[in-house]
Parts: structure tokens; C-alpha cells; sequence
């Protein structure tokens, strides 16, 4: 099994950057450009992946009293992870996102896998500022 775990400080609340992660609509708008979340009847969802053409079911579960996102493969176990937001005062959050990958053909390997995450991470704050911004004025 291989892990990777990246976190991010974003300037707003815990709430405000949990409710954009966990917005099915917008995680387009954050995860790595490769992927893309369809929702069925959750928890469950598709995960299509461009780069091999693939459709994987998968879970997702919002946690929102632990302001904490989980996810997994379904059939073949292949990955899983989990998002967490954590308030770090001044109306700041620290997130922190964890992937395990239990098969080595589903592992991209570290440079991709962290760069990919320093990317949705970084995207996320983009989506947190414009929201947070739309609110303010």
C-alpha cells in the first residue's frame, strides 16, 4: 500500500471551504483535471478518468459534523481517501487530503500523485476565495 497526504491553509472558515469541497456540482472545478465525479444515488458515485478512458464506481460520504469528505473504489479496491477541514483560527482552515492506494497499477506514482494534489488543493482555495468574495459583496 502506498500513501500520500498533502495539506493547504485557505483563508476562510472551516464551513465555508467544507461546503465547496463537498458540493458535487463544482468538485470539477478542484479535482485534477482528469477526473470527473457523476452522482448516483449517493453515497455512491462514477469516477471518470481521461487519461484511461474509464468509469469507476465509487463511494462518497460527506461528513459535515466532522467536516470530512471519504471516498473509495467499490468493486475493485484499488484507492481511497478522505478530505479533512480543520478551523485554525482567524476565520482560516488548514485542509488536509490523505490517498491510499491498496494496487500498484492504480498508483500514478509520487510525482504525479503530489503534484496533482498541490493542484486541487490550490484550485480549491480558488473556489473558496470566489465564493467567500461572491458573499462578501
Amino acid at each position: 500500500m502506498t500513501e500520500y497526504e498533502r495539506s493547504h491553509t485557505m483563508p476562510a472558515s472551516p464551513e465555508h471551504v467544507f461546503d465547496q469541497a463537498a458540493n458535487i456540482d463544482q468538485m470539477g472545478d478542484w479535482l485534477p483535471e482528469d477526473l470527473h465525479v457523476h452522482a448516483g444515488e449517493l453515497p455512491a458515485v462514477t469516477v471518470h478518468e481521461d487519461r484511461s478512458d474509464e468509469d469507476t464506481s465509487a463511494l462518497l460520504r460527506a461528513r459535515r459534523d466532522q467536516m470530512r469528505l471519504e471516498w473509495g473504489t467499490r468493486e475493485q479496491g484499488g484507492y481511497t481517501g478522505w478530505l479533512q477541514v480543520a478551523g485554525i483560527g482567524s476565520g482560516a482552515s488548514e485542509v488536509t487530503v490523505h490517498l491510499s492506494f491498496f494496487d500498484d497499477s492504480h498508483d500514478p506514482g509520487e510525482k504525479a500523485v503530489g503534484d496533482a494534489l498541490d493542484t486541487s488543493l490550490r484550485r480549491l482555495e480558488e473556489q473558496v476565495r470566489l465564493r467567500v468574495d461572491d458573499a462578501a459583496g
